[in-house]
């Protein structure tokens, strides 16, 4: 497992690699840093990103966890940069609960980069799980113009 760094205005972010693949994306500051050449691709994609340059990730990823939460994590992540959609939009396209749905936008383990963020409940804005909660929802929102969202 081999991680870095990102200091962002979302918080510092690590990110996780493993077998040349991003599966994790946490705040904080890694307790070591490794150079290679996914965590370096995913430091430039992430540092655009929060400049307001990339809108789309182009990373290897790969998601720890059963076939439903892969599944949910390739919803998210055809959510385009400045939409959102609500769990029920979700669990409706893949014949699921949106209480399903919401489980496992909540346990998410790349966010951002697949965008659980763009994800509201069918009465506006819900809960974060990454580090500040709403308040990080709602800037990571308010970065990529997407309206329509209540707080």
């Amino acid at each position: 497992m081999n991680t870095c760094t990102i200091p962002t205005q979302f918080g510092d972010l690590i990110l996780v690699e493993e077998n040349h693949h991003v599966t994790a994306l946490n705040w904080g500051r890694a307790p070591s840093e490794d150079s290679t050449q996914v965590l370096e691709e995913a430091r430039r994609q992430m540092l655009a990103y929060a400049a307001g340059e990339l809108q789309q990730f182009d990373l290897p990823l790969h998601v720890q966890g059963s076939d439903f939460q892969r599944a949910v994590c390739d919803a998210m992540s055809a959510i385009p940069f400045g939409d959102t959609c609500t769990y029920g939009d979700i669990a409706k396209q893949l014949g699921v609960p949106a209480q399903a749905v919401g489980g496992a936008c909540g346990g998410n383990p790349i966010p951002i980069i697949i965008p659980c963020h763009r994800v509201m409940g069918a009465k506006g804005l819900t809960g974060f799980s990454g580090a500040g909660g709403v308040e990080t929802k709602v800037a990571l929102l308010r970065h990529e113009g997407a309206g329509g969202f209540l707080i």
